[in-house]
């Protein structure tokens, strides 16, 4: 599923009142408040949804593919998502 039809989704959830515009409101508020709450917090946890956190990756070693020469890549952060046992229930 794409963003569109996510929209669309939302759109028909809301009922027929609903205007795509207000659809795609909706979501972009729904991202925008998870992605300042991961920064902010670095948890944000939707009961029943899951949970998105951020995940430290260490230093580490590694090799170039092209030339094969070792490479040392730096300490990363990311953002991680696990499924919550009723969303994996579900499936």
């Amino acid at each position: 599923m794409n963003k569109a039809q996510l929209v669309e989704s939302i759109q028909k959830n809301l009922g027929k009142d609903a205007t795509k515009r207000a659809a795609e409101d909706a979501l972009s508020a729904v991202l925008t408040s998870i992605a300042k709450g991961v920064k902010k917090d670095e948890k944000v946890q939707l009961i029943g949804f899951g949970t998105f956190e951020v995940k430290k990756r260490a230093a580490r070693m590694g090799r170039n593919p092209k030339t094969g020469e070792s490479m040392k890549i730096k300490a990363s952060k990311t953002v991680g998502f696990k499924a919550s046992s009723t969303l994996k229930g579900s499936l």
